[in-house]
C-alpha cells in the first residue's frame, strides 16, 4: 500500500494514500485540525473536571504520530501526568516518519528527538518519552482491542466512514463506552447524521462543535448527562 507525503494548507505535512483515496489529516491543515479537534475540544476543553493524578488517553489511529505530539507540548505546559495509549494496525516507518515537518511547523524543533522516539519506541510496552508522558503503543484492530483500562478521553481519528464503515458503529462505540470514566469524552472530527446516530445509541451524550477550517462541525460525545453546548 502506498503512502505519499503531502503538504496541507495550513504547511504541516500528512500522508496520503491514493489506493484508499484517503489522507490522514485534513488538507485544509493537519496541525490546526488535530488542535481544534483533539487538543482544543478534549484535551484543552473549558470546563473540565479537575483531572485525575495520571490523565489517561486512547487514540484510534496513532498514524502519523501527531495527536501524540501536540498532546506531549500540552501535557509538559500543563505538568499533567499522561498514559497515552495508540492503536495502529499499520504504522508508519521510521523513515517515514522521520521526513514530517510538525516539529518545524510548531516551532518546536526542541521536541524532535521525541518525535521520533515516539515512532522508534518499542510496541506493547509502555514507555516513558518525558517526565509527564508515557506512551504504549498496540498493533492491533480496533475491533479486537480488548482493555480492562479505563479512560478519561478518547481520541477517535480513524479513517472516514467511507474508508472504514466497520469502526463507526453504534457495536463499537458500546465498546468505547464501556471503557471510560463516568464524565469521559471522546472527540472525533467526523460530523455524520449515521456517527451521531450510532453513538447515541451507545449511550453517549453527543455535542455538536464548530468543526476545524474546512469542516463545518465535529462532534464530542460523553458518558456524562451534561451537555455544555449543542
Amino acid at each position: 500500500m502506498e503512502r505519499k507525503v503531502i503538504i496541507t494548507k495550513d504547511g504541516s505535512h500528512s500522508i496520503a494514500i491514493p489506493e484508499m483515496d484517503v489522507t490522514y489529516h485534513s488538507i485544509h491543515g493537519a496541525i490546526q485540525e488535530s488542535m481544534h479537534v483533539f487538543i482544543e475540544a478534549g484535551f484543552n476543553r473549558s470546563g473540565r473536571l479537575e483531572r485525575p493524578d495520571r490523565y489517561i488517553i486512547l487514540e484510534i489511529g496513532f498514524g502519523t504520530g501527531l495527536n501524540a505530539l501536540l498532546t506531549l507540548i500540552e501535557a509538559e505546559k500543563h505538568k499533567q501526568p499522561v498514559l497515552y495509549i495508540a492503536i495502529e494496525l499499520f504504522p508508519l516507518s521510521v523513515d517515514e516518519a522521520a521526513r514530517l515537518n510538525y516539529c518545524g511547523q510548531l516551532d518546536h524543533t526542541d521536541c524532535q528527538p521525541l518525535f521520533e522516539k515516539l515512532h522508534q519506541c518499542e510496541w506493547e510496552m509502555d514507555i516513558t518519552i518525558t517526565n509527564y508522558f508515557t506512551l504504549h503503543k498496540t498493533k492491533i484492530n480496533l475491533i479486537n482491542f480488548s482493555t480492562s483500562q479505563l479512560f478519561n478521553l478518547i481520541y477517535f481519528d480513524a479513517f472516514a466512514p467511507n474508508a472504514q464503515p466497520e469502526l463507526w458503529t453504534k457495536e463499537i462505540f458500546e465498546k468505547l463506552y464501556n471503557v471510560m470514566v463516568p464524565e469521559g469524552i471522546l472527540v472525533t472530527y467526523c460530523s455524520k447524521g449515521d456517527v451521531r446516530r450510532a453513538m447515541q445509541g451507545a449511550g453517549f451524550v453527543v455535542e455538536k462543535l464548530a468543526g476545524p477550517k474546512g469542516k463545518r462541525e465535529m462532534l464530542r460525545a460523553s458518558r456524562s448527562s451534561i451537555v455544555t453546548s449543542r
